[in-house]
């Protein structure tokens, strides 16, 4: 799969860290990647769409009308899947996991995502890699508000940010009924994996804003 297209950086620019893989080494870039997320409003399903800056179609996300609230999946241009995000039911924390492809076997497990705590006045999640069974310290937080199209992921308990995501108001997806917002994902992150804690994230405000 291309890369999306983006700006390289000049030779003074500082070494980035080493690529933090997760869905795949395709996904991985040394320079920043700008993605803009283009949501329809007031459908049920195939309504999220990922494209990079010159508009070219990176992800779009499908779900079925049946399961539309608890099963997600992660396509790329092609269509091909390359994640499915299901919502554990009956779980008090808003517990999430992703696995490979369209798979919901444990084997093909790569992370899990829950809430921080029960009470929050904006949205905090921990994300536990596969790997960390113990789930005593998160490997990824995020922190923010999917209304205010606001939010900062982070590596580990640290401060280091490793994506944001803002929103990009335009008159256009106003009068077409679009909501479109913009993700930046920092250098060697894996951009795919980011993706999939923004659709997370917008499932869990969807389901909190529903329950008011």
């Amino acid at each position: 799969m291309a890369y999306p297209y983006q700006p390289q950086p000049s030779s003074s620019a500082p070494m980035p860290p080493l690529p933090t893989t997760i869905i795949g080494p395709q996904y991985c870039t040394p320079y920043p990647v700008e993605l803009a997320v283009v949501k329809k409003v007031m459908t049920i399903a195939d309504n999220l769409t990922v494209t990079d800056v010159n508009g070219n179609i990176v992800f779009k996300v499908k779900g079925s009308v049946f399961t539309i609230r608890d099963h997600r999946v992660l396509v790329d241009a092609a269509g091909n899947p390359i994640i499915t995000l299901r919502r554990k039911i009956l779980t008090m924390h808003d517990r999430w996991e992703a696995y490979r492809g369209q798979s919901t076997n444990a084997k093909d497990l790569i992370f899990t995502l829950k809430r921080s705590s029960l009470m929050q006045f904006k949205t905090k999640l921990d994300v536990f890699l596969a790997g960390n069974t113990k789930e005593d310290v998160c490997d990824f937080k995020v922190k923010g508000s999917w209304f205010e199209r606001s939010c900062s992921v982070y590596a580990g308990e640290s401060n280091n940010i490793v994506a944001q995501m803002h929103k990009k108001h335009t008159v256009t997806s106003i009068l077409i009924g679009k909501d479109h917002f913009m993700v930046t994902v920092y250098p060697n992150i894996d951009y795919a994996f980011i993706v999939a804690l923004i659709v997370i994230l917008g499932e869990i405000n969807d389901d909190a804003k529903n329950s008011n």
